[in-house]
């Protein structure tokens, strides 16, 4: 039951924007803003489509423009690349700490974040050597709803940001186990916040069952997850106070503070 890792293209197979990476690179390798004939000259592209493609980039904020026809990077990069670096940070903290749990149940350990209405997988710690097992490819996605990360994400967004990701999304299923009616996702949801963990019972794949804990950084916020899958005979539930400890250490390494449980009355 294991998957392939999906290959990339290793040139971009649309030339508009590998021209499009080729102003970025002469943007970023001056500090100021260049002037639209300088960047044209360097990149060997005819004015006029130099001057498209970095209007095209100004609207995203891509690229900015200081004053008419001269150009420099735009903070839009700046916003991505503080996204990326948080991504970067999580997986180095967290990648020794996988490979512990992996050792521990003899199952393949995820590292996913979530990118819109879907989590991406960006780290796994698994065993070539094992029999059967489900490996995530890195860089694989899957929606929200029906996912044990996903719903560990939803379960932080305020009502009406649940409902406007059930509306944009339709709830659509994977399998006869998947949640496709809001209410249902709601009770859910209420769970993964009264627990702290979430879980997919064969909702995204037939006979693949999930569990999945929190990863939160030095301001408390949600950053990652992290998850067991394992065929759904094979789920252990003995794995989750070591999958619960695994994540509480990665969010300690990443300056998180566990707020302490309330004395009772």
């Amino acid at each position: 039951m294991r998957k392939r890792d999906t290959t990339q293209p290793t040139s971009p197979s649309i030339q508009v924007i590998e021209r499009m990476f080729a102003l970025i690179d002469v943007l970023a390798s001056r500090e100021e803003a260049i002037s639209l004939k300088e960047i044209s000259e360097r990149t060997g592209l005819h004015p006029s489509t130099t001057h498209r493609i970095l209007n095209d980039l100004a609207t995203g904020r891509f690229v900015d423009r200081p004053e008419a026809g001269n150009y420099r990077l735009g903070m839009r990069l700046l916003e991505l690349g503080n996204l990326v670096k948080a991504r970067l940070s999580v997986r180095d903290a967290a990648l020794a700490p996988m490979r512990e749990l992996h050792k521990l149940i003899q199952q393949p350990v995820n590292l996913s974040v979530r990118q819109g209405d879907e989590i991406v997988y960006v780290e796994r710690a698994y065993s070539e050597r094992s029999g059967m097992q489900v490996v995530r490819a890195i860089g694989g996605r899957a929606p929200l709803h029906l996912t044990s990360v996903g719903k560990l994400f939803l379960a932080v967004d305020e009502p009406q940001k649940v409902r406007a990701y059930a509306t944009r999304t339709g709830l659509a299923g994977h399998t006869r186990n998947s949640i496709t009616q809001l209410p249902i996702l709601e009770r859910e949801l209420s769970k993964a916040r009264q627990y702290g963990i979430a879980r997919d019972n064969e909702e995204l794949e037939l006979g693949v069952r999930c569990m999945a804990a929190g990863i939160h950084d030095d301001q408390g916020r949600l950053v990652a997850g992290l998850s067991i899958s394992a065929p759904a005979d094979r789920l252990d539930e003995g794995w989750l106070p070591k999958l619960e400890a695994t994540a509480g250490e990665i969010s300690q390494a990443l300056g998180y503070n566990k707020p302490s449980a309330p004395n009772a009355a």
